[in-house]
């Protein structure tokens, strides 16, 4: 069986950096109750990242 990677709209993306960023809460538990990988959701904060 393979596996399919999940895709996710960028405005999905923006709101997950933007709980990181504003949230106070880790990384970690951000990405565990959205469903995603932790180093996936680090990805997305250096892309972001300056973007605004």
């Amino acid at each position: 069986m393979s596996s399919r990677q999940k895709q996710f709209t960028e405005e999905f993306k923006r709101e997950a950096v933007r709980l990181v960023e504003e949230s106070g809460r880790t990384m970690a538990d951000i990405a565990e109750d959205l469903g995603v990988g932790k180093s996936t959701l680090g990805k997305w904060r250096r892309q972001y990242r300056g973007r605004g």
